[in-house]
């Protein structure tokens, strides 16, 4: 039986998706180097710009470093259906690019809400309450919003789409990821299952729960591990997204609540055949980007991965 292969995402490094961020970015090719340097064999595309564009520069980038590409987040305004069609267009350009660097297994279209655009999501990320969620008008515009771009992605590069579900967006508790599942077909789109954003998301460290409730509709995971006493201070204190993370919540694998053990366990038993991305969200210049991500490699080496 073949492991799963192990990657790791430019957010790593402090390279989020967020414009409203201080902070320096790592260029792409330290990221890379170093990210190779620390184990790893697989990435993900980062923000459109911060690696190449050129699908001929972005193979060479890759194949000198041995890796995969795994896939690329891509966050919508989904509830806002004006924005669907500019969204179709922007997912289906980015999955051209992956189709055109695709190695094996192929990359995923990673889907998400535009995260932490709304006040009242980003304010009480990890503590977001039944009213604070979607109404079924919005759902409906939203879960179709999704298909749609899935749809035309698949139509146009054979690739495949699963969603991220993620704290501060509008499907961050384990309602909410059942709710947008309900809605959408499995022949369209599925789940990345973040392990990290589940446990802050849902209140309690039984990522298992999680993992077995969504199983036949998990196609791909994110490693993140999520600090339970940093946790607990975000909701006492009403910190929102930022500052949490800013304080640490999502800390190195083995150091927070998520029981990776049991993942691994897991995924032997399912014969998973894919990669597992870590993913330890940094804010640009924090911590220690290269020493995290040898620790976290290390992490997964001791028990199995």
């Amino acid at each position: 039986m073949n492991k799963p292969g192990v990657g790791n995402a430019p957010c790593s490094w402090g390279n989020l998706e967020f414009s409203n961020l201080d902070g320096k970015q790592t260029g792409y090719q330290q990221v890379l180097d170093e990210m190779t340097e620390a184990g790893y064999t697989g990435t993900e595309l980062g923000d459109w710009g911060f690696m190449p564009t050129d699908p001929a520069m972005l193979k060479h980038e890759l194949n000198k470093r041995g890796l995969v590409m795994l896939g690329a987040f891509v966050p919508v305004e989904l509830r806002n259906p004006a924005s669907h069609n500019p969204a179709i267009a922007e997912a289906v350009k980015i999955a051209r690019l992956l189709a055109e660097v695709a190695g094996t297994p192929k990359p995923y279209l990673v889907l998400s809400d535009n995260n932490c655009t709304v006040a009242l999501r980003t304010n009480n990320a990890g503590r977001v309450r039944p009213e604070m969620s979607l109404n079924q008008v919005e759902w409906q515009i939203f879960t179709q919003g999704a298909v749609n771009i899935a749809r035309a992605v698949f139509d146009q590069t054979g690739l495949q789409t699963v969603f991220h579900h993620h704290c501060g967006g509008y499907v961050e508790t384990p309602e909410e990821i059942d709710q947008f599942l309900n809605m959408t077909p499995p022949e369209w789109i599925n789940l990345v299952f973040d392990t990290g954003h589940y446990v802050y998301g849902s209140g309690t460290s039984d990522v298992m729960a999680g993992i077995m409730r969504f199983e036949g509709r998990i196609q791909y995971l994110h490693f993140k591990d999520c600090h339970p006493e940093v946790a607990q201070a975000a909701r006492l204190n009403e910190w929102d997204y930022f500052r949490a993370v800013r304080h640490g919540v999502f800390c190195e694998l083995g150091k927070g609540c998520v029981n990776f053990r049991a993942i691994v366990e897991w995924l032997f038993k399912k014969d998973y055949q894919g990669y597992v991305l870590v993913e330890q969200d940094v804010l640009p210049g924090m911590g220690t980007p290269l020493e995290s991500a040898r620790r976290n490699r290390e992490y997964l080496r001791q028990i199995g991965l």
